[in-house]
């Protein structure tokens, strides 16, 4: 195939050439000679981490303003009245620590539409409108959405403010209600050049594409400025016993409970293999054999499901499957328990019965965790759960990369970690690894005695539900009667060893939810 890239091809390396840098832009391709699309992935080592104090959320409306605005030749406008036959898809994500600029095209449109890309990146407008209108969509989500929306994501993003407070991992990626308000147009023009550079970028391709196109695209990128704004990875300290923060909100329908602590452990380790496979025993995201699912939804029907993670899961509300894009060096553990009900809820339910209740299933769910959780660290996983789950997880894990934007972006996930191809390397560990190895992993990386807790939970049930932890209070699980009386003789004894299993809580708080994300 003829193109512009194949005439421009001298010109691109003479460019190279003229700008040429020892911190040019790193490369990551995946050549798929049978795909009609193309894959464009710049992947940069900034992130939200990199936001400067009393800026928090620059690097997200900044990566927004980019991708949701025109360039030298084209207004946005135009530019969405362009490319609509070109059904192109670009998108920019941020996290702690890198942002990820994705363009997917057909391979027919790469002359057409990369003058688009190239301005997008080298000649962005940020216009006025612009910036007004996503400022205003961003300010929105920290002071509304996030605390209206889903109490799941609110607890999970309250707990990363707990876990990670004192540090620049502590705010959101979208910043606080201080920080975007206070993020200015001008903000947005300085920030770019100074945390976009070639220096702290990777680049990514895949699909069938000419090799003069990638040569022009990291000619071009290379006239990116070297960068000058970076994150900052937090040292995390562990928790002094187990400290709760209870967000009180009005009409919340239940106690979404998010708990966690940091791990040395990431994917650079070869102790994450093994980690994956006790995580997923204990409780594999979206997945009902999990014990942690086991026993508080199929055995006791109390919520939508319960799970644990050794890593940031992004969106695990939507997402089956963990998704690239969100690397991190500062990691940590968690059990994520979607809301069970409160006590103004169960007395409405059911008023003969249970009309004089307390407090509701929020300190028996967290109670009911962490002792699995506990108990899998002082007992280890069986030989037949062990077999079982990593057979699982081999299988489980090809699966991640169901498309050459997920494969591509865990290519560069794997550069990050400093490894060539996690996704193919993992297999590899799964395959090697012993009941030793993984019951080894959990020993070092997996406690109780100190955690991070947060609860988002209706402002009737806050008080009550506080008294019960501090005090270390026995909390009785609650059924109806017609329930109770089908209850297994063995549930009934293990609710009767929960109700009473301790916590080393030292530390509870009550919190406004208008007073968090500030």
């Amino acid at each position: 195939m003829k193109s512009i890239f194949s005439r421009l091809l001298l010109t691109a390396a003479l460019s190279t050439g003229a700008v040429a840098s020892t911190r040019a832009a790193e490369v990551v391709e995946l050549r798929q000679p049978n795909a009609s699309k193309v894959v464009v992935k710049l992947q940069f080592r900034n992130g939200s981490a990199a936001d400067p104090v009393g800026k928090e959320g620059l690097t997200f409306l900044t990566s927004q303003l980019v991708t949701a605005g025109g360039t030298k030749a084209m207004t946005a406008a135009q530019l969405k009245d362009f490319l609509y036959p070109m059904a192109v898809s670009y998108y920019a994500t941020t996290d702690k620590e890198v942002t990820t600029f994705t363009f997917e095209f057909h391979r027919d449109f790469i002359d057409k539409f990369y003058p688009v890309l190239q301005g997008l990146m080298l000649t962005p407008t940020f216009t006025q409108e612009d910036f007004d209108r996503l400022k205003s969509n961003q300010l929105n989500y920290v002071d509304q959405v996030i605390r209206a929306s889903s109490d799941e994501d609110y607890s999970k993003f309250a707990l990363e403010d707990q876990l990670f407070r004192g540090t620049r991992y502590q705010h959101m990626t979208r910043g606080t209600t201080a920080g975007v308000r206070s993020l200015t147009l001008a903000d947005v023009q300085a920030y770019y050049p100074a945390a976009f550079g070639r220096d702290n970028l990777t680049i990514g391709v895949a699909g069938n594409y000419p090799t003069a196109f990638l040569q022009k695209l990291k000619a071009d990128l290379d006239k990116l400025p070297q960068s000058t704004a970076k994150p900052v990875i937090p040292a995390l300290a562990a928790s002094k016993g187990i400290k709760v923060e209870i967000i009180s909100k009005p009409d919340a329908l239940g106690s979404a409970v998010y708990a966690g602590f940091p791990i040395q452990a990431t994917r650079a380790s070869n102790d994450f293999a093994a980690l994956m496979v006790a995580n997923s025993w204990l409780g594999e995201h979206r997945k009902s054999y999990g014990k942690l699912y086991d026993k508080i939804r199929t055995t006791r029907s109390m919520n939508y499901g319960d799970y644990s993670y050794i890593e940031w899961y992004e969106n695990g509300g939507a997402n089956m499957l963990p998704v690239p894009g969100v690397p991190r060096h500062a990691n940590y553990a968690s059990i994520w328990l979607r809301p069970v009900q409160i006590a103004e809820g169960l007395r409405k339910q059911y008023p003969t019965e249970l009309g004089d209740l307390k407090v509701g299933h929020g300190a028996f769910a967290f109670r009911l965790a962490v002792r699995e959780m506990d108990n899998l660290v002082k007992n280890g996983m069986s030989p037949a759960d062990f077999e079982l789950t990593r057979t699982f997880l081999r299988s489980y894990v090809k699966l991640y990369g169901t498309t050459p934007a997920k494969q591509l972006g865990f290519l560069l996930d794997s550069k990050f970690y400093g490894r060539k191809d996690w996704l193919k390397e993992v297999d590899g560990q799964l395959a090697k690894l012993t009941l030793a190895d993984v019951n080894k992993a959990i020993r070092q990386n997996w406690q109780v005695q100190n955690m991070f807790v947060t609860i988002v939970t209706d402002d009737s049930e806050a008080q009550p539900l506080a008294d019960v932890l501090k005090q270390n209070l026995p909390s009785p699980m609650s059924y109806a009667k017609v329930v109770s009386e089908g209850l297994p003789k063995e549930v009934v004894a293990e609710d009767a060893q929960v109700a009473t299993y301790k916590l080393n809580v030292t530390d509870v708080k009550i919190v406004d939810t208008k007073d968090t994300f500030k």
